[in-house]
């Protein structure tokens, strides 16, 4: 029994890890953008993460079965508690280090190397067939591909905004009161008229850009938040829906739960770890990626979600993290603003977090091997 209060207790951490580096990035251009402030941004994810993470019970099968460690390492172990706390230890370990550093990883990455290295530590063989076929091609090509989607879809859109007229512009604003419009600034002249009419009027000025101009007679600056609100709400939910039976699959083995059970506690507590840890995340995916306007925030989001959504009916383990990521650096590259070296640094995490992962779920099996005299109960 002790070990599968142990295999409960780090499933759950791994789960809050998850949150807490997660849970923002669906809804990361809202805040990014200037579309919302960061409180509303992430009580929004984390309705839309719920919402996804619930529907896993019903749509997600694949995925934990993929997770559970089935076909990648000798089938008993994948029923045994101090393999699977190990697993949950060594990923969740990786996932909060990241997180503290502020650092965006996929938790996918960090699972799948701590199911290889806690199988081995185990003595178990390996399936590199499975571990390529099933794990390693999707997990390298989709940020790749979601970088190429979203360059050839914003072009596509950003064509289309300037076939019909529609315009960029810079409003001032007290509340939701406009005080000035004019075409847009960059962000020095931006910067320089908010204190010049602060001082004018002694009150505080923000500033956003909007777009201006009708499509098919609807009037655009109207639609496009709603847009971009429901395209971050997709994000969100195909990240719940993606991630939580992966976790969740951890929890199968505690006779306490079904399916439907691991998956509820998971996304709990996923959705605790994100309103309580997201902040230093959603900073490096909001604002030190690339900047972004409103069109180019909604083409993230909806590229993202396509993918993952996709990708989660399937049953392909992709990062959510790596996909979003990936259509910001497409974001980055079309309107040629890309922080190329927080985007340089986010990448050295990415190739750490497998080998890291791998590394923590070694040596937490050997721990606990220690730990309990080797009892798998």
């Amino acid at each position: 029994m002790m070990m599968i209060a142990i295999v409960l207790l780090t499933v759950l951490a791994l789960a809050y890890a998850n949150g807490a580096n997660d849970n923002f990035k669906g809804v990361a251009t809202l805040f990014g953008s200037g579309t919302t402030d960061y409180r509303r941004a992430l009580w929004w994810g984390t309705a839309a993460t719920c919402a996804g993470s619930l529907a896993a019970v019903a749509l997600a099968e694949a995925l934990l079965s993929n997770f559970s460690g089935k076909g990648l390492v000798n089938a008993e172990l994948t029923a045994n508690p101090q393999y699977l706390a190990a697993v949950a230890c060594g990923a969740g370990l990786t996932v909060l280090v990241a997180t503290f550093a502020g650092l965006p990883i996929s938790t996918t990455h960090g699972l799948v190397g701590a199911l290889v290295g806690a199988g081995w530590a185990a003595g178990s063989a390996i399936s590199f067939e499975r571990l390529q076929g099933t794990f390693f091609i999707p997990l390298l090509l989709s940020p790749l591909i979601s970088l190429g989607v979203t360059v050839v879809v914003y072009s596509i859109l950003h064509a289309v905004r300037t076939r019909f007229g529609i315009t960029e512009e810079t409003c001032f604003c007290v509340g939701r009161e406009a005080v000035e419009i004019v075409p847009r600034m960059d962000a020095a002249l931006m910067l320089e008229r908010v204190e010049q009419l602060t001082v004018a009027r002694g009150t505080a000025i923000t500033c956003r850009q909007r777009y201006s101009g009708r499509f098919f007679g609807v009037d655009v600056s109207r639609v496009v938040d709603p847009l971009h609100y429901l395209s971050a709400g997709a994000v969100s939910f195909a990240r719940g829906l993606n991630d939580t039976p992966k976790i969740a699959a951890l929890l199968l083995v505690v006779p306490l739960f079904g399916k439907a059970g691991a998956i509820a506690l998971v996304a709990v507590v996923i959705l605790t770890g994100g309103l309580v840890s997201a902040g230093r995340v959603a900073e490096t995916m909001g604002r030190k990626i690339t900047p972004m306007n409103h069109g180019q925030g909604f083409t993230a989001n909806l590229v993202t979600s396509g993918i993952v959504l996709a990708a989660s009916r399937w049953g392909l383990p992709v990062s959510t993290t790596h996909v979003s990521c990936g259509a910001l650096f497409g974001i980055g590259t079309v309107n040629r603003q890309a922080q190329w070296k927080m985007i340089g640094t986010i990448l050295l995490a990415w190739l750490t977090t497998l080998p890291c992962g791998a590394l923590l779920g070694a040596l937490a099996f050997a721990t606990l091997g220690l730990v309990t005299g080797g009892s798998p109960s």
